[in-house]
């Protein structure tokens, strides 16, 4: 059975990671789910105060982190809010719309489009801005990958 448990735990893992490039995936939630998975297949004595506490502030890491990679992008290519709502709402549209290359499409042109109609921008500003969203993109997507990857090593640190 310890077989299953594992293979069960690690694929809730695998499955958030998956969430770092399709958004629509909850990763944060995938990471929680294997932790609760382990907790219910064989104990919840390891989740501490300091653990519960340690992966507590790493959430608030990735979530921060999500925000302020898009934030960033737009805003170091010269975007406003409209772009930042604009590659948020593409981000999460893009998958549907266009399947496969929609994750990168739909924030580009979610910026993009955001600035346009309403900024007014220049089309030229409007695809710099849209270039700063797929930064954004990226490196919100490595931040996170990182501070999960953190996640999960402290969690087998813990319970191994």
């Amino acid at each position: 059975m310890d077989f299953l448990y594992w293979t069960l735990i690690a694929i809730c893992f695998v499955v958030s990671f998956i969430g770092l490039v399709y958004p629509i995936i909850p990763s944060v939630l995938f990471v929680a789910l294997g932790f609760l998975l382990y907790g219910f297949f064989y104990s919840f004595e390891p989740y501490t105060f300091l653990f519960v506490l340690i992966q507590g502030l790493l959430v608030a890491a990735l979530f921060a982190a999500d925000y302020l990679a898009n934030l960033i992008g737009v805003k170091k290519f010269g975007g406003t809010r409209a772009g930042i709502w604009g590659s948020t709402i593409g981000l999460l549209v893009g998958p549907f719309l266009i399947p496969g290359l929609g994750i990168l499409i739909g924030p580009f042109l979610g910026a993009v489009i955001g600035e346009l109609v309403v900024h007014r921008t220049n089309f030229q500003n409007a695809i710099k801005i849209g270039f700063g969203s797929l930064v954004g993109f990226f490196s919100g997507a490595i931040s996170k990958g990182i501070i999960q990857a953190a996640m999960i090593i402290y969690f087998l640190i813990v319970v191994l």
